[in-house]
Order: C-alpha cells, then sequence, then structure tokens
C-alpha cells in the first residue's frame, strides 16, 4: 500500500494517505517513484483552475524504477530506470505520424479524467476509486502508468535529476527549441522566469539565440535567468518592461517572444515587444477563462506569427535522450533548478513555496 498526497477537496491541503494499488493492465507499467518535481500545474489543479475528478493523487513530473509489467509491453521490464510523461504518445495515430506526438489522439482522450487510458483507475481507499494526475500520480510511492508514458533511462543517471526532465525540462527547452523558429544570431525575449521560464532561457541559449533577453519582476529569478544563459535582464517591476526590451533592440523589438507565465497582460506584453515579423509562444498556462486582448489589426499588419506550444512541442523518445545527454555535456543545467529537497509529508510546504515565487523547483525524494 503505498503513501500518497491525495487532493480531497479543492483549495484544500493534501492528505497523506495510505491507498491500494492494483497491478498493471495491459500495456501498463508498476513504477516505484524515487523522485516527484513539484510544478505550478500541481496548484492549478489544487485550486481548480483545471477542473479535475476529486479524490486525486496529484504529480505529474516523475522518475523511478519499473517494479511489474503488465501484459503487451515489450520494451520495459522489472528494474529498468524511466522517466514519466504525463502525455503518453503512442506513435500511430495521425498527430504521431504527422511530427506532433505531443498532440497525440490517445494520449488526450483521459487527460483530464483522472484515469488510465482505458478510464479506469488502478489507486483506490476503503473501496473508493482515487484519480491520478494526468495519468501519472508521481505524489506517491508506487503508481501505474500506461507503459508508453514511461521512457527507459540509464540507471546510472541520478533520479532527482531525471524526474524534472518528465515536465518543467521538456516544456522549457522544448518550448524554445522545437516550437520556436529560433536561429543563431537573433534575439529572443522570455516573459517569466519561473521554473520553465529558466528552462526556455537555456532552451534559447542551446539554439544559438545571440540575445537572450529574461524578463521578470523578481531580481532573484533574474539573477538565475543569468545563471541559465540570459545576456539581458528586464525588471518589469519598474518602468515598461515593453520599452525596455525595444531600447535594447534598436526600436524594432525581438525576432521571438516566449511568454511563460499565462496571463491575458504578459502575453500582450510579449506581442508587443516582438518585432514585425516576428514570432510569439505561448508557453504559460492560463486559466480556461483567460482571454487574450490581441491587437488584430496591429498582429496582421506586422504579419507577426502567435505559435502554442504543448509540452515543448517534445517527441519523448527523442527529447529525453537529448536531454540527458546535453546535461552529460555540461550544456544543460539542472542541479541549479532544484530550490529544495523534501520528503512527502513536506508536500504542502513545497506547493505554498510556489505562492511566494521563492523557488524554481521542489523536488520530493522517496
Amino acid at each position: 500500500m503505498p503513501r500518497a498526497a491525495v487532493l480531497t477537496a479543492r483549495n484544500h491541503p493534501l492528505e497523506i494517505l495510505d491507498l491500494a494499488l492494483q497491478p498493471p493492465r495491459m500495456g501498463e507499467v508498476l513504477v516505484r517513484l524515487a523522485a516527484s518535481g513539484i510544478c505550478h500545474s500541481d496548484r492549478s489543479l489544487q485550486e481548480g483552475t483545471v477542473p479535475v475528478e476529486l479524490p486525486i493523487v496529484l504529480g505529474h513530473e516523475g522518475a523511478g524504477v519499473v517494479e511489474e509489467v503488465g501484459p503487451e509491453v515489450p520494451d520495459l521490464k522489472p528494474g529498468d530506470h524511466v522517466v514519466l510523461s504525463w502525455i503518453p504518445q503512442c506513435g500511430q495515430c495521425y498527430f504521431c505520424t504527422m511530427g506532433q506526438p505531443e498532440l497525440c489522439a490517445t494520449g488526450w482522450v483521459h487527460m483530464i479524467d483522472g484515469t488510465l487510458l482505458d478510464g479506469t483507475t488502478r489507486f483506490s481507499r476503503n473501496g473508493q476509486d482515487i484519480h491520478q494526475a494526468v495519468y501519472c500520480g508521481t505524489f506517491s510511492e508506487q503508481t501505474v502508468v500506461p507503459a508508453m508514458c514511461a521512457v527507459k533511462i540509464d540507471s546510472d543517471f541520478p533520479l532527482q535529476l531525471a524526474a524534472l526532465i518528465g515536465c518543467g525540462v521538456l516544456t522549457g527547452v522544448g518550448a524554445a527549441m522545437n516550437t520556436a523558429s529560433i536561429s543563431p544570431g537573433m534575439s529572443v525575449a522570455i516573459v517569466g522566469c519561473g521554473g520553465v521560464g529558466l528552462n526556455v532561457v537555456q532552451g534559447a541559449r542551446l539554439a544559438g539565440a545571440e540575445r537572450v533577453i529574461a524578463v521578470d519582476r523578481l531580481a532573484d529569478k533574474l539573477a538565475l535567468a543569468e545563471r541559465f544563459g540570459a545576456t539581458d535582464l528586464v525588471d518589469a517591476s519598474g518602468a515598461d518592461p515593453v520599452a525596455q526590451v525595444k531600447d535594447m533592440t534598436s526600436g524594432r523589438g525581438v525576432d521571438v517572444a516566449l511568454e511563460v507565465v499565462g496571463s491575458a497582460d504578459t502575453v500582450l506584453a510579449a506581442t508587443s515587444m516582438t518585432r514585425r515579423g516576428g514570432q510569439v509562444v505561448l508557453v504559460g498556462l492560463p486559466s480556461p477563462d483567460v482571454l487574450y486582448p490581441l491587437p488584430i489589426a496591429g498582429i496582421l499588419h506586422s504579419a507577426q506569427v502567435i505559435q502554442g506550444s504543448t509540452y515543448g512541442s517534445s517527441d519523448i523518445r527523442r527529447d529525453i535522450p537529448k536531454l540527458i545527454a546535453l546535461y552529460q555535456s555540461g550544456d544543460l543545467l539542472l542541479k541549479e533548478l532544484v530550490s529544495g529537497v523534501l520528503t512527502l509529508d513536506q508536500v504542502n510546504d513545497g506547493l505554498d513555496a510556489l505562492d511566494r515565487g521563492d523557488v524554481t523547483r521542489s523536488v520530493i525524494a522517496y
């Protein structure tokens, strides 16, 4: 019976409960978690910004060791170390074959249902079904996930760092390297430098941007952004950030702006600081009722491209090994993302820290 952090009511602290866990069924694996990152999306689920079925085991950024394998899982076995992905990628549907596996038709069917791919749950307590967040439920000592959510990695790679790759790193680095059209020599602005934003910063650096302009209201976030590769810093708490970015780019604006907050104001700012013919990439998760007041005539006449980015446009079987290789070569920062290591019993402290804005990533170590 694994211990897990369960959301039983919206806007309430998570409860640490002992749960029953059924064995994996066809196409599934049981994973003993070694680590789970605490992501702002977990807070969004807790607050009801993203509606989910309750009760539910939160957590979607994890890594661990396969303990049991269900039928028809040919490529994983007990003892394999894996990174978990919260978007299953089947490799066979229209989107996967068109090079957009992050939009996998199979994976999106039960994305917010809190079930596995067959529409049922594996967690329960006293006969009541317990849901799990986006196929993962990594705030638990053990979890059962679709095998297509688990990507095998070398057993000598640190699992606490591997956990971060499963969401924040793939989303941020991928937005810059996969979604955005960044070429060497370009100027890039990143609006919002939290955990995902810092990964966008290093993704822009890795893509070859000449100027990487970090925009945030918090001085400590800007200092971290510089460490991750920002060449210029814009304090948005004072003077108009759009004017500051334009001053840095001869009045034109940047070639590419990536918005990593998810508010109407920051999207408008990102659009306004992008040059004519430039690209705006939307990365931040908004609440469902947020409408973006975009100046349509201005976009039309400026020929700007506005592009959404889901999960960093990532192909998990291509990009997870690529990111691990970049870390091993010293080109990708992972240790620097970790603000602190917590126990499962401290999960609510980790969620509260997100509101204060004083962490990049808290990691639960099991």
